[in-house]
């Protein structure tokens, strides 16, 4: 059992792209309830909390004298500005939720540390974002491959939705204002 929610991890670990349909369809065949599923992804995000926020100090350190280092920093905080512009000049707890729920962990953390949270606020408040939207994919997941009994392709739709559906509903978006 152990080594099987090993795997699991291991998949919900995935920065970018299946991860968590992967995850969550493996975690299916392996018998593991939603509730299972749910606490293997929050230890994931720990996990990504504790191996993500010393690289976030150490570029920001390091990025002060190395030029190379300071236009990326730049670009990214020119980023980062245009995402925080849609929810205020400084976001407040709500607000960096949903850019993690709209974007990824590490986004929405860069986002909290720009907005001042520390260590524990802005690693909570970018875990409560990731996990809501892991529960979305957990549940739409669930859902197609109880109806579609096929796990691979399962997985594969729902990462093409995860990477069309969001340009669509901005450019959607931006048509109707």
């Amino acid at each position: 059992m152990l080594a099987k929610a090993w795997e699991v991890l291991l998949l919900f670990l995935i920065p970018i792209g299946g991860g968590i349909p992967g995850g969550v369809v493996l975690a299916q065949k392996h018998g593991f309830s939603w509730q299972i599923m749910t606490l293997l992804y929050f230890i994931s995000d720990v996990i990504l909390a504790i191996l993500f926020e010393p690289c976030l100090l150490l570029f920001l350190r390091y990025s002060k004298n190395i030029p190379r280092l300071a236009r990326v920093r730049d670009a990214l905080a020119k980023s980062t500005s245009r995402t925080v512009s849609q929810y205020g000049i400084n976001p407040g707890p709500f607000s960096l939720i949903m850019i993690t729920f709209g974007t990824d962990p590490m986004t929405g953390r860069s986002v909290a540390k720009a907005a001042n949270h520390g260590f524990l606020t802005g690693w909570t408040l970018t875990i409560i974002g990731d996990m809501l939207f892991f529960l979305v994919l957990m549940a739409s997941t669930l859902w197609l491959n109880n109806i579609l009994g096929d796990g691979t392709l399962t997985a594969v739709i729902i990462m093409v939705l995860m990477i069309a559906v969001p340009p669509l509903v901005r450019r959607i978006m931006g048509k109707t204002k």
